[in-house]
């Protein structure tokens, strides 16, 4: 009796439904080399316990804070070490290290653009000797308007004194004795406005010393920021002039 034939299948034969679809096994194969290759570049952290064991995981290891903790290549060689967590006492001189260190920095940045500023305002010790003489020319200047004000205050007070000679011995009238008082006033506000100009000269001269002994060093190859002790504060602006004192007129 012959066997009975067992039905023959083609891909004609085939519902929609069981047919391979090209797209979607490229996309299968896709997400398992995804995830092949995630799985061979997962972190590998390996440290040895307080009490004696080896532990591994794929993120930083909690019972090893305090301790050192190896990252691993997925080859196993070390990739970089972890340092131990940082007590409250080790933290706070850390960050007052790093604030002292950025302090010291910023300094240095400072020191470096205040010597380009002085050597591009100076380009020899001749452009410094002329920005001096202006600087002390305005407060001379200054000075002598205060003295010639003074002088005629000197000469509006002589007629004011030979007033009050009419009145020795008795009262003075009272915008007499106000018209002397604002004198006197005036004269001592003046005197004390050229006593500041003088402290004034002094300053300024002593801040362009400085500035020509720095100067010096920055023009013969000093790097700017590489001197010692502290930039020269600034002198007086050609132009500019000290303030009259309270109380002076002008």
């Amino acid at each position: 009796m012959p066997l009975p034939r067992r039905p023959m299948f083609s891909r004609q034969s085939l519902g929609p439904s069981l047919r391979p679809s090209l797209p979607l096994l490229a996309a299968l194969l896709g997400l398992l080399g995804t995830g092949l290759a995630q799985a061979q570049s997962k972190p590998i952290y390996s440290c040895v316990a307080p009490d004696g064991r080896k532990l591994t995981s794929d993120r930083p290891i909690p019972e090893c804070a305090t301790r050192e903790q190896k990252l691993h290549n997925p080859d196993g060689s070390v990739k970089s070490v972890l340092p131990p967590a940082m007590s409250m006492e080790e933290k706070a001189a850390y960050e007052l290290r790093e604030r002292k260190l950025a302090a010291e920095r910023a300094a240095q940045q400072d020191a470096i653009r205040r010597d380009r500023n002085l050597m591009i305002r100076y380009r020899n010790e001749s452009a410094h000797r002329e920005a001096r003489e202006s600087a002390l020319d305005d407060i001379n200047k200054a000075m002598q308007v205060s003295e010639r004000r003074i002088k005629e205050l000197a000469a509006e007070r002589k007629p004011l004194l030979e007033e009050a000679e009419f009145y020795k011995g008795k009262a003075m009238p009272g915008k007499l004795r106000q018209q002397l008082d604002a004198n006197e006033v005036s004269v001592e506000a003046q005197r004390v406005l050229i006593e500041n100009q003088k402290a004034e000269l002094v300053r300024v001269n002593k801040v362009f010393d400085l500035e020509l002994q720095r100067l010096k060093k920055l023009w013969g190859g000093a790097p700017p920021g590489s001197l010692d002790g502290p930039a020269a504060p600034a002198a007086s602006q050609p132009g500019s002039s000290p303030q009259p004192a309270p109380g002076s007129s002008r």
